[in-house]
């Protein structure tokens, strides 16, 4: 009786598991069919997808300051999502009646990240994030690099991608640009 108990309660627990697993497959496949609404532009070209929310247009005099904090490193030979989402984010704005001229974006990258911003000489193969970080600086989008982590890491500028620029700290960065007006998007 107790075998046969354990039986039923193994073959229900694997029946579960199978259940989630197809639960799991079902969501995923949904997703990547919902994908095909996503599109870049019209700021960034090529990168920064963002799916149309056609209900929902933003006033043409909206003004956005906005920041993001990238201390997390693309994995190797892929874009940084961090990055990415900057260029998501102007994307989506754009998309929705923000003109460019009214958003303002930086970047600040400090830790393993740095990384993703220096010449594919110093990265010691190509840098996938190359085209994206010119693509954010041809957009105005202002990209510092941590001073204090390029010590560390032993950065100098010249390993620098264009555009790149050396601040004091991270912390000093986003001190600076909160009293600019500028926010901490936290995505």
């Amino acid at each position: 009786m107790v075998s046969e108990l354990r039986t039923t309660e193994e073959e229900n627990y694997v029946r579960l598991i199978l259940l989630l697993s197809l639960i799991c497959v079902g969501v995923h496949g949904h997703a990547i069919a919902q994908q095909s609404n996503f599109s870049t532009g019209p700021v960034i070209q090529d990168f920064g997808p963002v799916a149309p929310v056609s209900d929902v247009r933003l006033d043409a005099e909206t003004e956005l300051k906005v920041a993001f904090d990238v201390a997390e490193p693309a994995k190797a030979g892929q874009i940084n999502r961090r990055l990415e989402s900057a260029a998501r984010f102007l994307n989506m704005h754009g998309d929705s009646g923000v003109p460019v001229e009214q958003m303002s974006v930086a970047i600040v990258v400090h830790g393993p990240a740095a990384m993703d911003l220096v010449t594919s000489e110093r990265y010691g193969s190509d840098n996938a994030n190359s085209e994206l970080i010119a693509a954010l600086i041809e957009a105005g989008v202002s990209i510092e690099l941590c001073g204090q982590t390029a010590a560390f890491r032993e950065i100098s500028e010249a390993d620098l991608l264009p555009g790149v620029k050396l601040s004091l700290s991270a912390m000093t960065s986003h001190a600076l640009l909160q009293q600019s007006g500028y926010t901490l998007n936290p995505f």
